[in-house]
């Protein structure tokens, strides 16, 4: 049985970046472009008459900040999952961007694959960071993190592959450790940080700087 394909909204204020999005995306069977709009208020007015399964939304809008535009469409499609993507890196604005409900974040020099990877996982219910932008907050620690939990080497590196997306398998297969001993870590993890599911985790985590 093949799925629907995933119904994106682009938001950004580039004609050239709309049109090298929709390129991008145009040859994998698993995303559809619906539709697309250039500032904040376009963006609320449709989505008062229609909905999507994933926003792409840009920081930088000529009218609503983007920061406060995550906020603006999750109080009108609750449901609707959120990919801040931009050219911003600063850690401030990223984690703002989670706090308001984003459930990842790209830079836009990202590849095909990897849009794709984080649309895909996002509307699965995951959270999406990659590499780039985990080193971003990683390096962006600060005294703010002296009351998260302690975590071991072990279950940072699970905690990260997690944030990626990937299976208990593939985590095992990744680490050289057996699903059960990975299965371990994330019952761990989520008693240190108090929640009970792996999205949960992801952001409690990303608040606190830890991945």
């Amino acid at each position: 049985m093949q799925h629907k394909p995933i119904k994106v909204l682009i938001v950004d204020d580039h004609p050239m970046v709309i049109e090298g999005l929709k390129t991008l995306l145009s040859d994998d069977e698993r995303v559809v472009v619906h539709t697309h709009c250039t500032n904040g208020q376009d963006t609320l007015d449709f989505l008062e008459k229609e909905t999507v399964d994933v926003v792409l939304l840009d920081v930088n809008l000529p009218d609503i900040n983007g920061v406060e535009m995550v906020k603006m469409i999750l109080d009108k499609r609750a449901t609707v999952s959120i990919l801040g993507l931009s050219t911003y890196s600063e850690p401030s604005i990223i984690n703002q961007m989670i706090k308001n409900g984003v459930k990842g974040y790209l830079l836009k020099n990202a590849s095909a694959d990897e849009l794709v990877n984080a649309i895909t996982q996002i509307h699965q219910g995951s959270f999406y960071f990659g590499t780039e932008i985990q080193k971003i907050l990683a390096d962006s620690i600060t005294q703010d993190s002296e009351d998260a939990p302690k975590l071991t080497r072990r279950e940072k590196h699970v905690l990260a592959l997690i944030s990626e997306g990937k299976t208990t398998n593939k985590i095992a297969k990744e680490l050289f450790i057996s699903p059960l001993t990975v299965e371990t870590h994330r019952r761990n993890l989520m008693q240190k940080m108090e929640v009970s599911n792996a999205a949960a985790l992801v952001k409690i985590a990303v608040e606190k700087n830890l991945i």
